[in-house]
């Protein structure tokens, strides 16, 4: 049982936009309360690194390379976490990670793969 899956994955051309969305189903979510959720990324050849972060009382966090571009919203009542993409440059083209904090712990999905290419 995969506890975070992400949606929303696919090809498009730079300067387009793109969705994601993320489903906190696993078990673990039904007896525990998720603290922050966020978005984190991995290109080929690089380290992941964080996207955008959404915290329990509503701030967010993001990265300098996707300030003014990204948006991250959270649905409290769904357990899911998005991340509206606008204006996608080749160097976002990376698998998109979502993860939810709870007890401290870190949990991930599997990854969407997001390819910005002409």
């Amino acid at each position: 049982q995969v506890p975070l899956v992400e949606s929303g994955g696919g090809l498009v051309q730079p300067g387009g936009s793109l969705r994601l969305s993320c489903v906190a189903s696993g078990s673990i979510f039904s007896t525990n309360s998720i603290n922050t959720m966020g978005w984190y990324r991995q290109a080929p050849g690089k380290d992941r690194e964080l996207v955008a972060r959404i915290f329990r009382l509503g701030s967010t966090d993001y990265s300098d390379s996707v300030k003014g571009r990204f948006t991250i919203s959270r649905d409290y009542g769904k357990r899911m976490v998005y991340l509206q993409m606008s204006s996608l440059k080749r160097e976002d083209t990376a698998v998109y990670y979502c993860n939810a904090q709870v007890n401290g712990m870190m949990y991930w999905g599997k990854g969407t793969l997001v390819t910005v290419s002409s």
